[in-house]
């Protein structure tokens, strides 16, 4: 398969989740929504069950109204309007990880307002030491109980080695795609990585991880260009609607690396190697995610995106707040400072999943874009 049909086809699970979700029901497979950020795929994979990202949708909410003030996050308004507005029906079960106020908010108003689809919470800790560690394998074990109930069959630890190899080789090859795809920054536009990125969500990960080293593979023996254009990092939770992305590709500006929650932040932890027990394994994953949402002292991806800009030479750094995330709001000064000390203009954009003109952003990145020079 070339290039462009490889991209063709992560495009269209990119663009119509809807369509994937009936693609796999008609399949005769059993599909569970995972809410943002770190919902363990990997016990819905060793179920026999297929993981469905629910990253909300671009839309004005109007039943989620009754149940979340105006403030709450845009993401898990819009999920939970899918949920009521039966948008998210054909899925027998949803796992909600309660990472901040809203996610707690929602795991509630899902059992009141969508009760026809189950809804399997878990509970992060903020103390990543040895003792929360254990904590959340113990939460872990809670949800397999639930996903084996959903299912009809036990899932053993077999069935959970297996998937974490399934997902180790996964973040291998999206880390190996993000490094690739600097060498083509003329095909790999920032619309294009996006949808590289955001198809991951809609697909069983072995089927992706297939079709990402055929992509990389083709990539590798193709001539790798010069781009002449400025380059930037994006940083933040999603980097959405894809007319914002296409009003960088319009200015002649590349994407070279991010730190997006819905793309590359979710591959910084790999699985722990080993052959001890896969439930302590798959929570120890938790120990080394740099995210707004784990608690850290050290602020470890501020270092992150220091060494980021410095390895992909990256003019600047786009930071895509999350309209009403406190959390990512927090880390937005010392990333910005950081950056500004090795020479890397940032620009801090307000993002939002409700429909709405992006034309005071267009005037924004135009602006940044000449500043890059």
């Amino acid at each position: 398969m070339d290039i462009q049909a490889i991209l063709s086809q992560l495009s269209f699970a990119a663009e119509n989740p809807r369509k994937m979700l009936e693609e796999q029901l008609a399949q005769g497979k059993k599909v569970v929504g995972c809410f943002p950020s770190y919902t363990p795929e990997e016990l819905v994979d060793a179920a026999g069950m297929v993981p469905f990202g629910v990253w909300g949708a671009q839309m004005e909410p109007y039943l989620a109204k009754k149940y979340l003030p105006v403030f709450a996050c845009p993401i898990l308004q819009s999920s939970l309007e899918m949920g009521l507005s039966g948008k998210l029906d054909g899925l027998s079960a949803v796992v909600i990880p309660t990472l901040c106020d809203t996610f707690r908010c929602i795991t509630q108003d899902w059992l009141a307002g969508v009760p026809h689809i189950p809804m399997i919470p878990v509970s992060y800790p903020q103390n990543r030491t040895d003792a929360g560690i254990r904590f959340l394998r113990s939460e872990f074990a809670v949800v397999k109980g639930k996903l084996e109930e959903v299912c009809g069959h036990p899932i053993t630890d077999e069935d959970i080695k297996k998937s974490i190899r399934v997902y180790n080789e996964h973040t291998a090859v999206m880390r190996e795609f993000t490094a690739v795809a600097n060498e083509h920054l003329d095909i790999i536009d920032p619309v294009m990585r996006h949808h590289v990125m955001k198809s991951a969500w809609f697909m069983p990960k072995a089927e992706h991880t297939r079709l990402m080293r055929e992509l990389v593979t083709a990539l590798k023996a193709t001539q790798p260009t010069c781009f002449k254009g400025r380059r930037v990092l994006l940083s933040g939770i999603a980097a959405e609607p894809d007319s914002l992305l296409q009003i960088l590709t319009d200015n002649n500006v590349a994407v070279v690396g991010d730190d997006l929650a819905q793309e590359s932040r979710q591959y910084t932890a790999p699985i722990p190697e080993g052959q001890g027990d896969p439930l302590l394994r798959l929570a120890g994953k938790w120990r080394g995610q740099l995210c707004s949402l784990a608690h850290d002292e050290g602020k470890g991806r501020v270092d992150m995106l220091v060494d980021m800009a410095n390895v992909t030479s990256a003019d600047g750094m786009i930071f895509c707040q999350m309209k009403f995330c406190d959390p990512e709001e927090y880390d937005y000064p010392l990333i910005s400072r950081a950056l500004k000390e090795i020479g890397v203009p940032t620009l801090c954009l307000e993002v939002d999943q409700q429909p709405g003109s992006t034309e005071q952003i267009r005037t924004r990145l135009q602006t940044f874009a000449e500043m890059l020079g």
